[in-house]
């Protein structure tokens, strides 16, 4: 039945939520949190079998174990956005969906809870997509990177190349924005600044949504939504003008 593939299809993806401590019930405990998939997808575990997994994920994502009773609102930001994790992994799912699991956090703890997700990635050999608006984030944790303008992807190759050389006017412009740390290079280079509005999501442009505000923008941009090509090795990109 569609009730028994969705749930099939639920233990074997599982997401962190942008915001730690507004994704957790209130009302339960760090370790219930922690256990209730394994409660829901494993109902043939003792309670001690059930427990042993959670002390053990709470170990794997840098939990402490007197934290096991705690409840979300007694717990720091940055340790919310662990048990997050632990509940999202602790079923070892094929694919984990990360959506700005960082932005809501202070600057000081989001390299480590990155670092986790990187470790665990390895760790635990599970897909990752990795949702962020943050390019030197991006940078840092993926392997593959895919760009979306108004849901609709742009481009989307392998990290170097996407980083390297950009072949979509929105990357581009992305790219231009992301600091240089050498002084000398970051006065040299050319800053690519969109004009126009972001269109509605809801009312997309014609064709190319884009378009509005490419500079490479022709007439056939407006007729024709353009078509992914092979812009290089597993390097994919969609627009008419990208090889100008």
């Amino acid at each position: 039945s569609d009730k028994k593939a969705l749930k099939a299809v639920r233990q074997n993806m599982q997401i962190v939520f942008q915001d730690p401590l507004a994704s957790l019930d209130p009302r339960m405990t760090v370790g219930d949190i922690i256990a209730e998939p394994v409660r829901n997808f494993h109902p043939q575990f003792t309670r001690r079998e059930i427990k042993g997994r959670v002390k053990n994920m709470m170990n794997q994502v840098g939990l402490l174990p007197s934290m096991f009773n705690r409840y979300p609102h007694e717990v720091s930001g940055g340790q919310c956005q662990r048990v997050g994790i632990a509940r999202a992994m602790i079923l070892g799912p094929k694919l984990v969906v990360c959506d700005e699991p960082v932005s809501a956090l202070d600057v000081s703890i989001r390299a480590q809870i990155i670092n986790l997700l990187m470790g665990l990635q390895r760790q635990l050999n599970i897909s990752m997509l990795f949702i962020s608006h943050d390019l030197s984030v991006v940078r840092h944790i993926s392997h593959r990177v895919a760009v979306l303008y108004l849901g609709r992807v742009m481009e989307a190759a392998p990290k170097k190349s996407v980083y390297a050389e950009p072949k979509h006017p929105y990357t581009q412009a992305l790219m231009s924005a992301v600091p240089i740390p050498d002084p000398d290079k970051e006065r040299a280079k050319s800053r690519i600044i969109l004009q126009g509005d972001l269109p509605s999501p809801l009312d997309p442009p014609s064709g190319c949504v884009f378009r509005t505000r490419c500079p490479k923008a022709t007439d056939i941009c407006a007729q024709k939504v353009p078509q992914m090509e092979l812009a290089g090795p597993e390097h994919i990109v969609a627009c008419h003008h990208w090889r100008i």
